[in-house]
């Protein structure tokens, strides 16, 4: 047996060491995985209640709550971005498809076309939530992503009926800069895009973030109020929206629905 103040005997215990703590964290990561995975579909899907307007900004729902409120409201499909066909339902389930994993699987993406958004890769199937009232679709939630100033921003937007008029919106997963860009996330100013339209008179995509005040939506709907001190910021989001509107995005999908070719 080696002495306890001999080198051999500290890089062997040394070595045993990092072996041990190695192996806890890999059983500990591979144990809490289906947990954190329930865990982020359930915080994607509050954010649909709240970009749909049936949760309220800061309001604390409990895990039953969210599902309930979720399985009531709210039907998810699966978008083929290359036709705006909806998926079948028996292909994949789109309530635990994953599309920012599917974005990064070279199996499951492609190559983006080039864009302003900063967008490198984009996902075969896009992920849409029906919101539904009286048994008809009544609003349209999508999924939208775009590289801000430090990182990228994650969030939903929600259309109404004619998949143009904006019902609210949120970002969820942002690293702008607090008090300037990361004011995106500020219910009151996400509040300023309700009535606003997604695309003008040709239905292209035209919602811009500018730099001052917009009127009311009534009389400048293509228009919202930019972020004072935040003007990285505040393109990143008009370009961000303005692609996946468009039809590298969602807008074929949006155009089958308005013609009335999904329901």
């Amino acid at each position: 047996m080696p002495r306890l103040d001999s080198p051999r005997y500290t890089i062997v215990f040394a070595t045993v060491v990092c072996v041990v703590c190695a192996a806890l964290v890999s059983i500990a990561a591979v144990s809490l995985q289906p947990r954190q995975q329930a865990a982020a579909r359930l915080y994607m899907e509050k954010n649909v209640l709240i970009a749909a307007g049936l949760v309220e900004p800061g309001v604390d729902l409990s895990e039953r709550q969210v599902r309930e409120l979720f399985d009531r409201h709210i039907r998810a499909r699966l978008v083929d971005f290359a036709t705006g066909e909806l998926v079948p339902e028996e292909r994949l389930d789109a309530r635990s498809y994953d599309q920012r994993r599917a974005r990064t699987d070279p199996a499951t993406s492609r190559k983006a076309p080039p864009n302003t958004a900063g967008i490198s890769r984009l996902p075969n199937y896009g992920i849409v939530y029906f919101v539904m009232k009286d048994g008809r679709v009544d609003e349209i939630v999508i999924a939208v992503e775009g590289l801000g100033m430090w990182g990228t921003i994650y969030g939903f937007v929600a259309l109404d009926r004619d998949a143009n008029t904006v019902r609210g919106l949120t970002y969820y997963d942002q690293k702008e800069t607090p008090g300037l860009g990361g004011e995106i996330g500020n219910p009151k100013w996400q509040a300023l895009w309700r009535g606003r339209k997604a695309y003008d008179d040709q239905w292209n995509a035209r919602i811009t973030v500018i730099k001052g005040q917009a009127g009311p939506p009534e009389t400048d709907p293509l228009r919202v109020d930019g972020l004072s001190g935040a003007t990285v910021t505040s393109n990143a989001i008009t370009r961000l929206m303005r692609f996946w509107l468009s039809d590298d995005g969602y807008g074929k999908f949006l155009k089958r629905f308005r013609e009335g070719a999904i329901t």
